[in-house]
């Protein structure tokens, strides 16, 4: 106690340096905890839009991961209803569950041919449902309510369709799409002036009776098990603003029966993947281990396997990995400022202090004691400093928290609220002071060496 009050006052005699020293540690931890908070805040961002758009696991055929999207029909789960019912059922996993969903992936060439107009494109067929209901997890307290499926209540023959589908079939006055860019007018005649013969007669052939259609329509043509060419009919309802050119370039989403009609016609319907959300993303590895264990017992010999959101979506990795860097980088750097600032304060304290180093060591106080004095000095420093710093980081993440601010995630469409998560992120709160005492001491502990080691009467007639 009695090394800690003279630290203390030591530290109180010269106030503009230490202050100094202070505001530094200050700003680094400072900085340091809102990068952290910002960084952490995007991670959780992807991991939430990844999880509303595709669950936490999905469980496909064997290889289809690999393989499958080149032919999607050939990889499909026969008897996903059981599939669906042994998952549900299990009395391991159905409390961590809140939704077990079908999809269905295909490709396909979609046309407008009354403008003479076509393009490929990757269909996902859906249960609207059950994908709202994907829609609305918010395990992190995301402020916003999240959007209905433009599907919601629509006839069975709707679909909506990326942003750049509808451009390329020429759809944007259809759909009323603002700021849409018109196609520049050509010299050549127009591919058809209609839709094809043989095309129309597909699609009547397998249209049910439907409400009579208005807006926009296009064909969606498709390859078949058997691979011959099948053609739907579907009622565009919405293109929507993807975020990704390339999706906006090939998506369209229509109902699941719809797609099963246009891939199996009356064939036993299949799907391509069963996607499982669970109510927390910690309950990923035991989910997941308790699938295998079902995958080698109940539904053993439908070759199926697993996969966590993580690996279907590659990406979230790399930005996670990315931000991860960034941050690592910072807090080695800011770790650095600290480091030689206290070790440049305690240095002058020393140089300062030598005739009190002297007069100190000459009265019976010990090298150890000395040494001990100048690192509670930086001790005392870095305990300061961090904890102004953390409280100041607090106030700062309230205050943009609550200031209004958005920006545009990547892969967003639209811009989302500015966050900071700070409060309640507590393994990094106590990292970063943790860090900064450590950085403080180990700074303040080579001048408190050279200060023990000092010759008694060198010190004493020091000037």
């Amino acid at each position: 106690m009695n090394t800690l009050s003279l630290a203390w006052r030591n530290l109180l005699r010269n106030r503009r340096r230490s202050l100094t020293t202070l505001l530094a540690m200050m700003i680094g931890a400072v900085a340091i905890l809102l990068f952290g908070g910002y960084s952490g805040n995007i991670n959780l961002g992807l991991q939430t839009d990844f999880v509303r758009r595709g669950g936490h696991l999905q469980i496909q055929r064997q290889d289809y991961f690999l393989y499958g999207t080149g032919n999607p029909a050939a990889y499909g789960i026969r008897d996903y209803q059981r599939v669906i019912d042994v998952v549900k059922h299990d009395p391991v996993l159905a409390p961590m569950l809140t939704v077990v969903t079908p999809t269905l992936s295909l490709g396909g060439i979609a046309g407008n041919f009354n403008a003479g107009v076509s393009r490929t494109v990757i269909g996902h067929g859906v249960v609207v449902g059950e994908q709202n209901q994907l829609r609305q997890w918010n395990d992190y307290q995301f402020p916003g309510q999240a959007k209905l499926s433009p599907l919601t209540g629509s006839a069975e023959n709707a679909a909506t369709i990326g942003m750049g589908v509808a451009r390329v079939l020429q759809l944007c006055d259809q759909l009323e799409i603002k700021n849409c860019a018109k196609v520049k007018e050509i010299e050549h005649e127009p591919l058809a002036a209609s839709t094809p013969a043989d095309i129309s007669a597909l699609a009547e052939l397998e249209a049910a009776p439907k409400q009579p259609s208005s807006g926009a329509q296009i064909e969606l043509l498709a390859a078949n098990t058997h691979g011959a060419p099948n053609v739907a009919a579907l009622q565009v309802v919405k293109a929507e603003q993807l975020g990704v050119k390339e999706l906006d370039d090939l998506a369209i989403t229509l109902h699941l029966k719809q797609a099963q009609q246009l891939i199996y016609g009356g064939d036993t319907p299949q799907v391509t993947a069963i996607v499982l959300q669970l109510k927390h993303t910690q309950q990923i590895a035991a989910a997941q281990a308790r699938l295998n264990e079902l995958m080698n017992t109940e539904l053993k010999g439908m070759a199926l396997e697993v996969h966590d959101f993580s690996t279907l979506n590659p990406s979230y990795g790399q930005i996670t990995g990315m931000f991860a860097a960034i941050f690592s980088f910072i807090t080695v750097l800011i770790g650095a400022i600290v480091l030689f600032t206290v070790g440049n304060t305690m240095s002058m304290a020393v140089v300062e202090r030598t005739v009190e180093i002297g007069t100190l060591r000459a009265i019976g106080l010990r090298r150890s004691g000395i040494r001990n004095l100048f690192v509670c000095e930086g001790l005392l420093l870095g305990s300061v400093g961090a904890g102004l710093g953390v409280v100041l980081a607090l106030i700062a993440a309230y205050l943009i928290n609550h200031s209004g601010l958005s920006w545009m995630p990547p892969g967003n469409s639209e811009p989302v609220a500015l966050m900071v998560r700070v409060w309640g992120e507590g393994r990094m709160i106590i990292g970063t002071v943790l860090g900064l005492l450590l950085v403080a001491t180990l700074s303040a502990w080579w001048p408190a060496r050279r200060a023990a080691q000092l010759n008694i009467v060198d010190a004493l007639r020091h000037v």
